[in-house]
């Protein structure tokens, strides 16, 4: 009993650290940003209360909780991993295009989101500053200064791997809850009648009251739910039960703060920073270690961000929506514990530049809310038709409810986009792009390299082999699969008679699971000709050389093919520049430099 106790709260501890720092610590801005815009009346603070506790339940508790979160695969979570639960649903047809095409915009999204997030959270706990004596003369060019000095040196860390801190990550944001609660509660203790703000009534009654502005408060509200989409896109790394059971915990610590704030606010309606100063006026003395623990608390926020932007581009990597790059794993036992440097050094860059552009939290939160509920939104889109062709049709109503109270926040943030919203729209690009130009342009390329059949290549190939020239040793050529036969293999084995005693056909297919590594060794396709084939799920990290070894294959060299692309197509001309700059498939895998041997094939495309 004490075992199961024992990892039922080390599974809550460590969803706390991983799982719930963005929202966790959106407690920071959301009252200050939007009471910055609306007047504290005591209305208004009810009204505003009621959207915020209404918001958490609908978009974090019954999208992500219950909806998505019931829908895994080998429990991973996430927009590709609702869009291959699709593509086996729907099998082809008209359909697929368009759950592609959302689906490449709702990873694009997230990574946009990957640079708002670190430079508001940072930023916005710098700002606490401004109520300790000794600084609060602090510029706001030096509040910057030490916010993109957290950035680097939290960036510097990610080669490190974060599996070494992230031990005591769970217990820092258990600390985190603990004091947002407890401050809550004492203030709701001044004015209890707050509670009454659970009630629906009073968020219907603010748009009663307000009319079209009460919808654009909307735009503000969804502050507090930003990060509610971790639950099911971390949902690899700890398993379904652990993050739903942390987020209760989350979530009555989040409304009970939310709650204090709105008490807080009744008596201090010119307070400039909701939440620093309801602490500050609590206890002066605690001021000081509260404010050094928010800091780490978005700290923790970013890390878990940083970490999952890795991720979904390792997914976009395997799955071939995204070009290759270098990927180090920084932990012998994690999987989930990758870092991409070029992301990495990319990311940090954008945070800083967001951060000068802005200056201000409260700024940043006009360019904040747009990716997230687009986010959202697709996520409500793609779960209603997965829920629609399975067994589980009774939820369908549920979903559709969701989906369109995301649409009203989603349209309700276009507003945003005269004020900064464009910002989330051009970091959003860039991914969307590129994974379009890289779809496209492999598929492109496919059809220009002119693939040989394998039954054609056997002919030509028995016939050379019959010639007894072959070359001592086994030779290794990668292929994307058995039956296709790529040209620099034709130029290799056909044209230039380079024939080993052993040939093996090895090629990776990635299958639509996330994890699970099986291979087949076919011999005797032709003479003296295997083929190897190694099936993996699209997170997992494949140790190719273990996998020959075990299979008897002792390769004495490995041939890959290098296309060298001519074009006037300017499209096709960027193609080929972002292929040139990403890592070759074979570096991608880390295969023995000292055995490699590229094969260049010329190609017009």
């Amino acid at each position: 009993m004490q075992k199961h106790e024992q990892s039922y709260w080390g599974g809550v501890v460590k969803s706390m650290g991983l799982v719930f720092g963005d929202i966790g610590t959106s407690p920071i801005y959301t009252l200050t940003v939007i009471f910055a815009l609306t007047k504290p009346t005591p209305d208004n603070i009810f009204g505003i209360l009621s959207l915020i506790v209404w918001t958490l339940f609908i978009l974090v508790t019954v999208e992500y909780a219950w909806l998505a979160m019931s829908l895994g695969r080998k429990g991973e979570g996430g927009t590709i991993v609702l869009k291959e639960i699709l593509v086996r649903l729907l099998k082809g047809g008209r359909a697929m295009g368009f759950i592609g095409l959302l689906s490449f915009i709702g990873v694009s999204l997230l990574l946009g989101d990957g640079v708002i997030t670190p430079a508001i959270s940072i930023l916005s706990a710098v700002e606490g500053l401004e109520l300790i004596p000794a600084t609060a003369n602090l510029s706001q060019a030096g509040v910057i200064a030490i916010a993109a000095t957290i950035a680097i040196i939290l960036f510097i860390f990610q080669s490190k791997g974060t599996d070494k801190v992230a031990g005591a990550f769970g217990p820092l944001m258990v600390l985190w809850f603990s004091a947002l609660t407890v401050s809550g509660l004492i203030a709701i203790a001044g004015h209890p009648e707050v509670l009454k703000s659970i009630s629906p009534w009073y968020a219907i009654k603010f748009f009663l009251d307000n009319g079209m502005s009460a919808f654009f408060v909307l735009s503000e509200v969804i502050l507090c739910a930003t990060g509610g989409e971790a639950l099911y896109a971390d949902m690899g790394h700890l398993g379904r039960k652990p993050i739903v059971r942390a987020w209760y915990f989350v979530f009555i610590a989040l409304v009970i703060n939310y709650l204090g704030q709105g008490a807080f606010l009744l008596e201090h309606q010119h307070e400039k920073n909701t939440l620093f100063g309801m602490i500050h006026d609590q206890s002066q003395i605690l001021y000081i270690p509260f404010l050094l623990l928010t800091i780490l608390a978005t700290v923790i926020a970013s890390q878990a961000l940083i970490s999952g932007v890795f991720s979904i581009i390792y997914q976009g990597i395997t799955t071939r929506i995204m070009p290759l790059m270098k990927v180090d794993y920084t932990s012998s036992h994690l999987k989930s514990q990758i870092y991409i440097g070029s992301v990495n050094w990319t990311l940090m860059v954008l945070v800083i530049f967001i951060m000068l552009l802005f200056g201000k939290s409260e700024n940043l939160a006009a360019a904040y809310g747009l990716a997230v509920t687009g986010s959202m939104t697709i996520t409500g889109i793609m779960m209603t038709m997965i829920f629609a062709n399975t067994t589980k049709k009774w939820k369908v109503p549920i979903a559709i409810a969701v989906t369109l109270v995301d649409f009203v926040f989603l349209i309700a943030n276009l507003n945003k986009l005269p004020h900064g919203g464009y910002w989330s729209l051009i970091l959003a690009s860039v991914p969307f792009l590129t994974i379009l130009l890289w779809t496209k342009g492999q598929r492109a390329l496919y059809r220009a390299l002119k693939p040989l059949d394998v039954e054609t290549f056997l002919m030509s190939y028995e016939q050379i082999f019959a010639k007894q020239r072959t070359i001592p040793g086994t030779g290794l050529f990668f292929t994307r699969e058995w039956a296709v036969v790529p040209p620099y293999v034709v130029h290799c084995i056909i044209r230039s008679n380079i024939i080993y005693e052993r040939n093996v056909f090895i090629s990776i297919i990635r299958t639509d699971e996330p994890f699970g590594v099986s291979y087949r060794l076919t011999e005797n396709r032709g003479s003296g000709l295997d083929s190897f084939e190694i099936f993996a799920g699209y997170m997992e990290v494949i140790d190719i050389e273990t996998l020959l070894k075990k299979n008897n294959i002792h390769e004495k060299v490995i041939f890959y093919g290098v296309e060298d692309i001519t074009t006037n197509n300017p499209i096709w001309k960027v193609f080929n520049a972002i292929k040139k700059l990403s890592p070759n498939f074979v570096q991608f895998n880390q295969l023995p430099a000292s055995k490699l041997q590229g094969v260049l094939t010329r190609v017009e495309m």
